[in-house]
């Protein structure tokens, strides 16, 4: 993987891009006091331990504003307030609703990749990783079609504000490259909320409706719930399917042999996209904060401390993965943190490993031949929790007739 360790050899936050082992699995950062964690069972522990390990990072980091970023966020919950909400999300939100998906992401992708009918050459970001996603939970949240303008220039603010903001940095600085991030996202939240209250009057088939109707133990969403919890499938949502299509075009790339062997045998388009998610994880860091003194690998680590849990460092220990610096394709079983782990693995899991097998499935049918353009390398997204380009200029040469997905 040439390719990827040079596009990554200035970052030392991702060190194991390189091929680098961490010097320890837990380690403090003295200058921020931010205690980073890299081991595979270690990310474990945290995840999986909400008594000690808190979600409320805001609350506890950002008392001016915590609460009100918190009220709705999954994210930023925990139990019995996000056992609680998560039951009445996955009840609108249910697998059936992602099962019946499948025609729909297959029609998008043929209909984004005929527009390129007569090109040799374009960026895969910009014309198909980025605009299916966004289009699939668009149309599924039920807001209309001519409005995904707006959400690209508000997801575009937040993401070039996440490539400021650095948790080691001074609070009043982290203030600071905040801002634009969270502003960008309370346009979302506004715009969203805007249209729940419409759907409380007049209900349609769509999941906003589904959120509304939603109760257990006689208990509702009310409206800022459903605008939040909207907010982060279309957000998160989409930019993280975003990268992992991208990503896996550009793993695919730098492994021919790999290339070659999904082509040869689709069947492995599934195992492929799971470890894409673990070798490039898109989100590759999440944050927790000690509730209690405790200590993880030997390690002391004080009460009301921040900690960083490098899911993608974690993806690459040679505790729990086989030759864990190479991209294997048939790689099964896969246990990567990708999608997260205990309470707060992803809810949106199910929808983002069908866009991917039905995008990336397609898109090998519709180019027996596709690699990175040579002269024009891809750039990545400046950020220290993310992984993925910002754009991919590939050459591709289209298959006769219309492919399909199989």
């Amino acid at each position: 993987m040439t390719l990827l360790a040079d596009q990554w050899a200035g970052n030392s936050k991702h060190f194991w891009m390189r091929g680098e082992p961490p010097r320890e699995p837990v380690v403090l950062d003295e200058a921020s006091g931010i205690w980073h964690v890299y081991g595979y069972p270690e990310a474990l522990e945290v995840l999986g331990d909400t008594g000690v390990y808190s979600s409320e990072t805001a609350r506890r980091f950002a008392p001016s504003g915590g609460e009100e970023f918190a009220e709705g966020n999954l994210f930023q919950l925990d139990p019995p307030d996000h056992r609680e909400l998560r039951r009445l999300t996955a009840q609108a939100f249910t697998p059936r609703v992602v099962a019946d998906l499948e025609p729909r992401v297959a029609e998008i992708t043929h209909e984004l990749i005929d527009r390129l009918q007569g090109r040799d050459g374009f960026d895969l970001v910009a014309e198909l990783a980025y605009p299916l996603p966004i289009v699939v939970i668009s149309e599924l949240l039920g807001v209309p079609a001519g409005d995904y303008p707006l959400f690209k220039g508000w997801v575009d603010a937040m993401m070039a504000a996440n490539g400021q903001y650095d948790p080691s940095d001074d609070p009043e600085k982290q203030a600071e490259d905040a801002r634009p991030q969270l502003e960008a996202s309370d346009r979302i939240t506004d715009y969203l909320l805007e249209h729940t209250r419409e759907r409380r009057k007049r209900g349609r088939e769509d999941l906003l409706t589904r959120f509304v109707q939603a109760e257990v133990d006689g208990q509702r969403l009310t409206d800022h719930q459903i605008a939040k919890i909207g907010n982060l499938l279309l957000v998160a949502g989409h930019t993280t399917t975003a990268m992992l299509l991208a990503n896996a075009v550009l793993c695919l790339d730098a492994c021919p042999d790999q290339q070659a062997l999904v082509r040869a045998d689709r069947s492995l388009v599934p195992t492929m996209f799971e470890e894409v998610h673990r070798f490039m994880t898109p989100v590759s860091a999440v944050y927790r904060a000690t509730g209690t003194d405790t200590e993880l690998a030997g390690r002391h680590i004080p009460a009301e401390r921040m900690v960083m849990v490098w899911c993608a460092a974690a993806n690459r220990d040679a505790r729990q993965f086989t030759d864990p610096h190479t991209f294997d394709v048939t790689r099964d079983p896969n246990p990567h943190l990708g999608f997260g782990r205990g309470i707060h693995f992803c809810i949106g899991a199910p929808l983002a490993r069908l866009e991917g097998r039905v995008a990336l499935d397609i898109l090998l049918d519709r180019y027996p031949v596709l690699g990175l353009d040579p002269h024009r390398p891809p750039t990545f997204i400046p950020s220290h929790d993310l992984i993925g380009v910002q754009d991919l200029h590939v050459v591709a040469e289209p298959a006769e007739g219309r492919g399909g997905a199989r």
